[in-house]
């Protein structure tokens, strides 16, 4: 029985010392980069508003909401993981607002305002999702704009 526990503790303090070692030599990482990482929660809500801002622009024509849903999902969750679909409906309710389209009308904002809002969400798509499945809409779209235009920082 000795024998067996003298053989265990030897065990376990090289275990020890061997991943101690390894600690100080950074072989071990601490985990993803934290600018990766998604909080479960928020996704889950900015996913929410997703599909209701989806629903407002695919059915009820309603674009005033959907960008609304689009602005809140942009502003508390910029690392969304589906964000190019977020800046193509709030591009194209825009677009569509500022054609009198839908059946909601905003006095908040002229045409001419919600061709430029348009204008820099579809920019930001194109620049920042070249793989994304509404790019050629939106590179479409940016044609009848004026084309893209480079971002600094500019929001709508």
């Amino acid at each position: 029985m000795k024998k067996i526990l003298i053989i265990l503790v030897i065990i376990l303090t090289a275990i020890t010392v061997q991943t101690s070692a390894a600690y100080a030599q950074g072989a071990v990482k601490t985990g993803p980069d934290l600018s990766t990482l998604r909080d479960a929660d928020l996704e889950k809500d900015s996913l929410h508003n997703l599909e209701v801002a989806r629903h407002y622009f695919k059915l009820k024509k309603a674009y005033v909401a959907a960008i609304k849903r689009c602005e809140e999902i942009d502003a508390g969750n910029p690392n969304f993981a589906k964000m190019d679909e977020v800046l193509f409906i709030a591009g194209e309710s825009s677009l569509r607002l500022a054609e009198n389209r839908g059946k909601q009308k905003t006095k908040e904002k002229t045409a001419e305002q919600l061709r430029q809002d348009a204008r820099v969400y579809l920019s930001r798509l194109v620049a920042g999702y070249p793989n994304s499945t509404f790019l050629k809409q939106a590179e479409d779209d940016l044609k009848d704009l004026g084309g893209q235009i480079k971002l600094e920082g500019t929001q709508p």
